[in-house]
């Protein structure tokens, strides 16, 4: 497994610094319960069914042409990794500028020389990711993409754009945007402008998430380092290792998600865990879910930040 970006906590900083530990599908984002018509249902008969089905049928497409088209997918589907640096150990940092992909050679078995060619396709697909999909897509997907999103947020009464703007508090006016947080950060930059990350551990696989999140306009709060698939290792490792790459004294940590694997592994790790419920009566939905309530949910288990901030000054 290769290296993590570690990042080290400064002491000077009194504020604790929290990472937000999201799940994605049902919770950040809607797709397999506007398929399978679970989010319809949750409303007893007040959303169109076969609306939400229909935009869930387009996302889809969405999703498989920009892994496909942009992401190498075909090729690297069946070689799926944890994370997008997992393999950095076997990227010797070839300019790839004119590396001809299509005829590398790549293919089974999954030795040195091949994970190396998937290292390259990993670093390629960061570097997307950091340029976002209004530098990749063409003028008529733009707009395709742009449509669709409208229109799930309508049909969802704003959750995308309301969990987007919740992600955009977690993270401060002054935060580092995604794309600073980035695999080079020298240890202990961070520094009292970047109190908070999100990170995102998902069940699905490594590719198709990542262009979810781009599909579903997260990049800008989540970096592609901070994506991890559980989809082999299982969430209670990704958890550790979250726990390994930024823990450290005045460290918090806080997981978000609708499924009983991250709520298990958030208990096992001792963090706060936050179930999403897509009834329109819960208040862990989007809109609904302010940093007011996520705050109550981390001062149960860590205390007030603000009283662990007056002890030290005593």
């Amino acid at each position: 497994m290769g290296e993590m970006m570690d990042i080290e906590v400064p002491k000077e900083v009194a504020k604790p610094m929290t990472v937000y530990v999201w799940d994605m599908d049902e919770t950040l984002i809607l797709f397999k319960s506007l398929l399978d018509g679970t989010y319809a249902a949750a409303f007893d008969g007040l959303k169109d069914t076969r609306i939400g089905v229909e935009i869930g049928k387009r996302w889809e497409n969405h999703i498989l042409r920009v892994c496909d088209e942009h992401f190498f997918y075909e090729e690297i589907e069946n070689y799926n990794e944890p994370f997008l640096h997992s393999l950095s150990e076997y990227d010797d940092g070839q300019d790839l500028s004119n590396y001809d992909f299509n005829n590398d050679g790549f293919c089974f078995p999954y030795d040195d020389s091949n994970k190396k060619k998937l290292a390259y396709r990993h670093r390629l697909i960061a570097q997307k990711y950091s340029q976002g999909l209004n530098k990749v897509l063409n003028q008529e997907m733009i707009k395709l993409w742009n449509d669709l999103y409208n229109s799930t947020d309508n049909y969802t009464d704003g959750w995308l754009s309301s969990g987007h703007a919740l992600l955009e508090q977690t993270m401060g006016k002054t935060s580092f945007s995604a794309s600073d947080l980035s695999s080079d950060m020298e240890p202990g930059s961070i520094t009292t402008k970047c109190q908070n990350i999100n990170v995102l551990v998902t069940s699905g696989a490594l590719i198709p998430s990542l262009a979810k999140c781009l599909l579903y306009r997260l990049d800008d709060v989540i970096s592609a380092n901070n994506v991890y698939s559980s989809w082999e290792v299982g969430k209670l490792q990704c958890f550790s290792w979250i726990k390994e790459r930024f823990g450290g004294p005045n460290v918090r940590f806080c997981a978000i998600g609708d499924g009983p694997e991250e709520c298990e592994a958030a208990q096992a790790m001792r963090w706060p865990f936050i179930k999403i419920d897509l009834r329109p009566s819960s208040p862990h939905r989007f809109p609904g879910l302010d940093m007011k309530m996520v705050g109550s949910y981390i001062d149960v288990i860590y205390g007030a930040a603000d009283a662990g901030a007056e002890e030290e000054k005593e």
